[in-house]
């Protein structure tokens, strides 16, 4: 691990990778600005071979919360899926004087639950939210700033895949294994792919592959994790990506490289600070499979939000298009 993550690292990193005003005093999707029309075009031409890859997981009650973790839920739960009329309903002729005999169905879910983004309203750092907004527009009926509805004509552009595990011969990285700006450069590097500005980067540490081979989310929600080590905030900087996603509860690695009293310190810059959109429990191992099997490891990429007036982060399905 590397060195502790301080309150005093934190203050510098915010004021060395501060992008508030860079969009305007009133932006609200931040990063998401890096990715222009012309890159929506250009991300149209990747698809050579018209197969489309879902990244997520099923929403159901097979899904990762309330597995056993040293650290506390959050009150995340998986979604309940209830059935308001069905086909036995049908059947048996209930609801006939409708003239309809039909099925429909609810969910009842956290927005993070899954396969998700987490909005610039997520996260605060200390009394702010990103741009400068006070935490306080964040309130009981939603945020009144930085509303994931704000970014529903986003989350389109071109997607690079970063298998990081792979590029470092391994199945999955271990827990607590923090991926560093090398080792991003490293998988680009090996994979023949340049990332180019409004980027939409999906790595893969193979975490979730190993919870779903060993039949158990024990420890994924919230426990030890490989992710981005706290210095990839300069390599976020230096690719002016559109935002970035993997395969793990929460992006970073865990344990946190952080002293005592601050938990996730880099979704502390990176999503009010720098005002990076962040998926979050994406699925990848059948895009993993298909890149390593034609050598491409770029595609269009559509994955927009739910806009859900006021919410902080939402599920998806994300898709890649080859």
């Amino acid at each position: 691990m590397s060195k502790t993550v301080t309150r005093q690292d934190l203050r510098d990193a915010a004021e060395k990778y501060k992008n508030w005003g860079k969009w305007g005093p009133q932006d609200e999707i931040g990063t998401l600005n890096f990715t222009t029309a012309q890159d929506i075009i250009a991300a149209a031409r990747l698809v050579r071979k018209g197969k489309v890859i879902s990244l997520a997981l099923n929403f159901d009650h097979t899904g990762p919360q309330g597995a056993k973790s040293k650290y506390p839920s959050m009150g995340r739960t998986n979604p309940i899926h209830t059935m308001l009329r069905t086909g036995t309903d049908a059947y048996a002729g209930v609801l006939d004087h409708r003239g309809i005999r039909a099925a429909d169905d609810m969910v009842t879910m956290p927005l993070q639950c899954g396969t998700q983004w987490d909005g610039l309203g997520h996260v605060f750092y200390e009394n702010f939210m990103w741009n400068g907004y006070d935490c306080r527009e964040v309130t009981s009926a939603g945020a009144q700033k930085c509303g994931i509805e704000k970014t529903k004509e986003r989350m389109v552009g071109r997607g690079v895949f970063l298998d990081v595990a792979r590029a470092l011969g391994k199945e999955w990285l271990e827990d607590g294994y923090g991926i560093t700006c090398a080792d991003l450069d490293m998988t680009a590097d090996k994979q023949g792919v340049a990332l180019r500005r409004g980027d939409y980067v999906i790595v893969r540490t193979g975490q979730m592959e190993r919870c779903l081979a060993a039949g158990s989310w024990d420890g994924y929600p919230g426990g030890d994790a490989p992710g981005f080590a706290f210095e990839t905030l300069e390599w976020i900087r230096r690719t002016e990506l559109a935002a970035l996603a993997s395969d793990t509860w929460g992006c970073e690695v865990r344990p946190n490289e952080s002293e005592k009293g601050v938990n996730q310190p880099w979704h502390w810059i990176t999503i009010p600070i720098m005002g990076m959109t962040m998926g979050e429990i994406f699925y990848l191992r059948d895009l993993a499979t298909d890149c390593a099997e034609d050598g491409v490891y770029e595609f269009m990429f559509v994955a927009p939000a739910i806009p859900i007036t006021g919410a902080v982060g939402s599920p998806t399905n994300p898709l890649a298009i080859k």
